[in-house]
């Protein structure tokens, strides 16, 4: 063989070489990579060649699947989608998934490995989709979903003994079949969500943390009550708190929302139940914000991982403050930020005796026959304060249902504690005040249910923002549902 021909041939070997020595790497060391990559239109096809498994409320379907006729042959289906969307989410063909749908979404398109059978392998057999069954409580689902329409906002119910989220409303909701597809009309439907102002697509019950105003005075009662008994030996002794409260360094004080309030040297049963902004600055500044972050911390601010299984947006309590800041920080203003999933975590723990439970929203996966492949069982998250001062919160919290600012809460045959509030919004509180409210309630039986809910905006007029008056319908229709 002459030289050029020698060249040209080895020329031609080393790319045959090359090409085999790149499939070789795609196959054995990228194949997975290409396989997950969510461009790779075989993994929808694949997905939705089949019927979708279920997410379950109260052991009924919530979603279901429906034939598309097109290549992407099943589409995912809602029952009560707007009501149900902050629990489930969405999958669409085009757009992913999110919450339940996306959490589990090898359970429910049958890829997870668990619902495989033998048989299934043998007779090349895709294994049938699994199903997840949730921790709601369709009564109280709807009882605080029916509460919150026309208004902007959202609430949390929580089982205190267990941490199961019986209810996790957030409005204005949508609906997540709109999109589900890959029609025009889907992504019309997608594009219109996108462009709302009001963001149906935000699940405000526990993914916008917002300054939570006067419920964050439970945190920094329990923290006095806890770190400094000499101070605070109960929530009946004098406080020996000035009203209004001198910021400390500066020549402004902070005035109580109602003037004519028996605020001064008020003892915290008194605070809470007229919601005295001195009693609890004073007691920020007095304890210090170490300690006040240090209960906060146990009963879930600053944790950024708190997954129930979707995870939550972090809670914050702040650090770094001077002095008037930390006093603001101690009526749930400057820096706070809280969501209506943390704040239920307060009265569910508060509710508990004590013992905060980790918020929960799923019991059991099951396969396509419905056997279980995994249960989830509930776990303590943390221990904030001991049954004595917990039952001192109690107490001073049913004072604010029975005679303070949280009267319209009560609900016959049923043990009620409320705490209310506002919270400012936006520079100099040039926005429309958020209302708050924070409760728990117990039926003759021992059953408990905690609920947070808040209302970003409504009708109302500024002057009428209160938390008892606009979120407080919300806690009692979730409450009456669960108890009653």
């Amino acid at each position: 063989m002459n030289r050029p021909l020698r060249r040209v041939a080895v020329c031609f070997l080393v790319m045959v070489l090359a090409l085999m020595g790149r499939a070789t790497w795609i196959q054995f060391f990228k194949a997975d990579t290409y396989r997950s990559d969510p461009h790779n239109p075989r993994l929808a096809i694949d997905r939705y060649s089949h019927p979708l498994g279920n997410i379950l409320v109260d052991g009924a379907p919530v979603t279901g699947s429906a034939k598309t006729g097109g290549t992407l042959a099943y589409k995912r289906t809602y029952t009560d989608g707007p009501l149900y969307a902050p629990i489930t989410g969405f999958s669409s063909q085009i757009y992913g998934s999110t919450q339940l749908e996306g959490v589990y979404r090898e359970v429910l398109d049958g890829s997870d490995s668990r619902l495989a059978r033998p048989s299934d392998a043998l007779l090349r057999k895709r294994p049938k989709a699994g199903d997840v069954s949730t921790t709601v409580d369709a009564r109280v689902q709807k009882a605080g979903y029916a509460a919150l329409k026309g208004k902007k906002g959202a609430a949390v119910a929580l089982d205190p003994a267990t941490g199961k989220v019986l209810g996790m409303v957030s409005t204005p909701s949508y609906d997540p079949g709109a999109f589900a597809g890959s029609a025009p009309a889907d992504r019309a439907a997608w594009d219109k969500l996108e462009k709302d102002k009001n963001k149906p697509n935000i699940n405000r019950a526990m993914r916008q943390s917002l300054a939570p105003g006067s419920p964050f005075k439970v945190v920094v009662g329990a923290a006095a009550l806890t770190y400094a008994p000499g101070t605070y030996p109960d929530v009946d002794s004098r406080t020996d708190a000035d009203s209004p409260y001198p910021l400390p360094g500066t020549k402004r004080s902070l005035p109580n929302e109602d003037p004519t309030a028996p605020c001064e040297d008020a003892t915290l049963r008194v605070a809470f139940q007229y919601s005295c902004n001195n009693v609890f600055a004073k007691a920020a500044n007095t304890l210090g914000q170490d300690k006040i972050q240090q209960m906060a911390e146990k009963f879930g601010f600053n944790d950024p991982k708190l997954d129930i299984p979707v995870r939550a947006a972090k809670s914050v309590y702040p650090t770094g403050m001077d002095k008037p800041s930390e006093a603001m920080s101690g009526i749930g203003q400057y820096n706070d930020m809280a969501t209506p999933l943390q704040m239920a975590m307060v009265a569910s723990a508060v509710a508990n005796d004590g013992t905060l439970m980790k918020p929960m929203m799923v019991d059991e996966l099951t396969d396509g026959s419905g056997t279980s492949i995994q249960s989830f069982q509930p776990t303590q998250y943390s221990k904030p304060v001991t049954p004595t001062v917990a039952r001192s919160l109690q107490s001073a919290m049913r004072t604010v249902a029975t005679s303070g600012t949280g009267t319209s809460v009560q609900i016959p045959g049923l043990t009620v504690g409320a705490k209310t509030g506002t919270a400012q919004n936006g520079v100099n509180n040039s926005g429309t005040p958020y209302a708050w409210f924070l409760s728990w309630a117990k039926n003759p039986d021992g059953k408990k249910v905690a609920v947070a809910s808040i209302v970003q905006q409504s009708d109302a007029a500024r002057a009428e923002v209160s938390g008892g008056s606009l979120a407080g319908p919300v806690a009692k229709a979730m409450m009456k549902a669960a108890l009653q």
